[in-house]
């Protein structure tokens, strides 16, 4: 995954990455708001999800400490993150804040 990982983020398109792992009760809350998010959003964005456990060396190149966490890449830049899960509201101002191409 990391070589198909380095790849989409570094794209045009932003990205939002969920770092998530199977047992965590939280991720599973989150999860859905994003299929939301991404559905309502189209094309205009992409949502990906890592698994920490089966992706170590991407998990530990962005620090990640605890999941959910939450990024969003442009031209393989962090444009922002955050841990826990966050409302679809949220994240869509977020997107609207980072992103000013036609949201």
């Amino acid at each position: 995954m990391k070589g198909n990982f380095e790849s989409i983020i570094k794209g045009e398109k932003p990205v939002f990455v969920d770092f998530y792992a199977e047992w965590c009760g939280p991720c599973k809350i989150q999860s859905p708001i994003l299929k939301e998010l991404a559905t309502e959003l189209g094309e205009k964005i992409r949502v990906i999800k890592i698994d920490v456990d089966k992706n170590p060396e991407i998990s530990v190149r962005y620090h990640i400490q605890s999941v959910p966490t939450l990024m969003l890449f442009r031209n393989g830049t962090v444009l922002w993150w955050q841990s826990g899960v966050t409302d679809k509201s949220h994240l869509y101002n977020v997107i609207k804040t980072h992103i000013s191409s036609g949201l």
